[in-house]
C-alpha cells in the first residue's frame, strides 16, 4: 500500500493506547474492508506530527477477501478512511516483499521558513517556523557536507535499546526556494533511526542562525550517546516523500542485509 497522510492531527504511525495514530485508523479500516487482515508493517514509523506523502506499508490478507474486493479497494478506502489519511495505490507484493527489511533508501523534506510574516496559510501544515534569520549557503556547505556518510549517528538519535545507530547519509541538501524563500532540506539515507533527521535539521539551523560554527555538525559525530545540545526541529516541517525498493529478484538478499547490525567504520 502506498500511503499518504497529513501528520498534525495524529500521535505518530504506531498504534499507542489512547491515542489516535496512523496504524489505528489504517487497522480500522483494514478490519472493515478485509477482514482477517494483519496489522501492516510500514516502512519508516513516522512521529508526532510527521507527514508522509509517499508511506509504504504491506500486510498479509486472506486471498479470498483482497480478490472479492481487489478492484474497488483504493477507493473503498477513501470510505471508510478520515480525509487526512488516504492509501493511494495498492497491489499484491511479491513474497519476499517486506516493507521495512526491503527499502534501500528512505526519502525525507524539511520545510521550514525564517520569513517575518510566517508560514502561507494555505500550507502551514506543512512548513515549520524559525525566529531567526538562517544562512542557507553556510547551512548548505561545509554543515551538512559533513553529515554525509557512513557514520553512527548516536549524538543525533534517541537510542533504543539493541537497535544501532549506524546509518549512511546518502544526501543532505539545503536551499532556499525562489518562489516564497522557504527553505527545504532533503535528506537520504539507508534507514534513519528515531529522531534522526529531525536533529540533524536541529543541528544544521543551530548553524544558520549563528549559534554554532559551520564543523559543527560534524564533529558530533565521534560522540556514541545522544548530544544534547542538539534540538530536534518542530515535527510540521517534516515529510517522508517515498522509499525505494530493489528489484523483486533482489529483495530476499536486501531483507538480510538490513537486518545484520552494522558498525561505523574505523577512523
Amino acid at each position: 500500500m502506498d500511503i499518504s497522510y497529513d501528520g498534525t492531527g495524529f500521535s505518530g504511525w504506531a498504534v499507542q493506547p489512547g491515542l489516535r495514530t496512523v496504524a489505528g485508523e489504517l487497522i480500522e479500516a483494514l478490519g472493515k474492508l478485509l477482514p482477517g487482515a494483519e496489522r501492516p508493517v510500514v516502512a519508516g514509523r513516522t512521529d508526532a506530527g510527521v507527514h508522509a506523502s509517499g508511506q509504504v506499508a504491506h500486510v498479509d490478507v486472506p486471498v479470498p477477501a483482497y480478490e472479492a474486493r481487489a478492484q474497488k479497494l483504493v477507493r473503498r478506502f477513501a470510505g471508510v478512511l478520515p480525509p487526512d489519511v488516504r492509501v493511494r495505490a495498492v497491489r499484491v507484493a511479491p513474497a519476499d516483499f517486506d516493507a521495512r527489511f526491503s527499502a534501500l533508501r528512505r526519502h525525507y523534506r524539511y520545510r521550514i521558513t525564517d520569513a517575518d510574516w510566517g508560514a502561507d496559510p494555505l500550507h502551514r501544515h506543512g512548513i515549520a517556523r524559525w525566529p531567526r534569520a538562517l544562512d542557507v549557503p553556510l547551512m548548505a556547505a561545509e554543515a551538512a557536507a559533513g553529515l554525509l556518510g557512513l557514520h553512527d549517528f548516536a549524538a543525533y538519535c534517541r537510542r533504543r535499546e539493541g537497535a544501532t545507530t549506524v546509518r549512511e547519509l546518502q544526501r543532505l541538501e539545503v536551499v532556499r526556494t525562489t518562489q516564497d524563500g522557504t527553505i527545504e532540506i532533503a535528506a537520504s539515507a539507508d534507514a534513519f533511526c528515531h529522531s534522526m533527521v529531525r536533529s540533524l535539521v536541529g543541528a544544521l539551523l543551530a548553524v544558520g542562525d549563528g549559534r554554532h560554527e559551520a564543523p559543527w555538525p560534524g564533529s558530533l559525530l565521534t560522540r556514541r550517546e545522544r548530544a544534547g545540545a542538539v534540538v530536534v526541529a518542530p515535527a510540521a516541517g517534516l515529510t517522508l516523500l517515498c522509499v525505494d525498493y530493489p528489484d523483486d529478484a533482489e529483495l530476499a538478499a536486501r531483507a538480510i542485509l538490513t537486518r545484520r547490525v552494522r558498525e561505523a567504520p574505523q577512523t
